[in-house]
């Protein structure tokens, strides 16, 4: 690999589903760094979805080099089954801002580099300047506590809307950390868990990966291999609820409840742990701390409907009750 951003947990993410072949759906294309190194392991294809259609023209540099083994195809990978429109020997997800993004200051995804407060991965959707001027104080309070886990949403949903029109992430950067203690050395950004937050609600990023991992169970093939790597704790646990819940190991009941009847398993879980990176990867590439690869292998059972509910998937209140 020669681009910057380096994919990461690529190589056990290819030890895991190893032998790789048939047509794959990278359903997060970013930089292209987990479709190419699919295409080299053995794939045949590789479909390349993503809702940024920037990332596309930046492909051109090298995607001729593999021919018609790579389609690229711009939308969400919430429909990744349609945008496919034929069954797929695996799917690999990468959740959340890919470092490309970050890096660019107009997208308005980061408090490091001041530009406009965007923040939208792609698609007709309001920006998160809009999104703030509009929502009430009660309403930024439950984003920022339910999406960030920021334990002080209420006081700085309060200064967010005293101090609109925000339309810079300085201004919003500033904003938060007025409102947070003096950042200690080794701590991260005080505007860290806001900024998550806030993103996660524009795009959202939560419906769409509850969306994503149903599209995967009806685009694989039985014997196709789920791959997702993610960077939190909240996107974690909905991946981790729904392999337990499709592979039938969420536990069943005790000795003295009856024997519940339940549905055949969609997908077989390679393991219930999860694969960090080891220390040559952290090494070579910080920003894999934080990530967690889970793998999962289809049945040959038929995909069901999925409940959101069910994953833990975070939700705001329908109405008042900011903490």
């Amino acid at each position: 690999m020669t681009e910057p951003h380096i994919p990461v947990l690529l190589k056990p993410l290819l030890r895991a589903v190893e032998p790789v072949s048939g047509t794959w759906i990278d359903g997060t294309f970013g930089a292209g760094g987990y479709a190419r190194g699919l295409l080299d392991a053995g794939a045949d294809r590789v479909i390349g979805i993503d809702r940024d259609p920037a990332v596309f023209d930046m492909a051109q540099a090298w995607a001729g080099d593999y021919g018609d083994r790579l389609r690229l195809v711009e939308g969400t990978f919430s429909d990744m089954d349609a945008l496919a429109g034929e069954p797929v020997d695996g799917v690999v997800l990468d959740l959340g801002v890919s470092s490309m993004q970050l890096d660019q200051a107009d997208r308005g995804f980061s408090f490091l580099r001041d530009g406009p407060l965007d923040m939208r991965m792609g698609g007709d959707v309001p920006s998160a300047a809009e999104r703030l001027d509009q929502a009430t104080e009660a309403e930024i309070a439950d984003v920022l506590y339910h999406y960030g886990e920021e334990r002080a949403s209420r006081r700085i949903a309060r200064a967010i809307v005293a101090a609109r029109p925000l339309n810079r992430t300085s201004q919003l950067a500033d904003v938060v950390a007025s409102q947070l203690p003096r950042q200690k050395p080794g701590q991260s950004h005080p505007a860290t868990r806001a900024f998550q937050a806030i993103r996660i609600w524009v795009n959202d990023e939560f419906g769409q990966l509850v969306a994503g991992l149903s599209a995967a169970e009806r685009a694989l093939n039985a014997g196709g291999k789920l791959a997702v790597v993610s960077f939190h704790s909240l996107e974690d646990r909905i991946v981790k609820r729904f392999m337990q819940a499709r592979s039938g190991s969420q536990g069943g009941g005790s000795r003295h409840a009856p024997v519940v009847e339940t549905e055949a398993p969609t997908f077989a879980q390679k393991s219930r742990r999860a694969i960090g990176a080891d220390a040559e990867e952290l090494e070579l590439n910080p920003r894999a701390r934080s990530a967690l690869l889970r793998v999962a292998i289809r049945t040959d059972a038929p995909a069901r409907d999925i409940d959101p509910q069910a994953l833990a998937m975070p939700s705001l209140p329908s109405a008042g009750g900011a903490r």
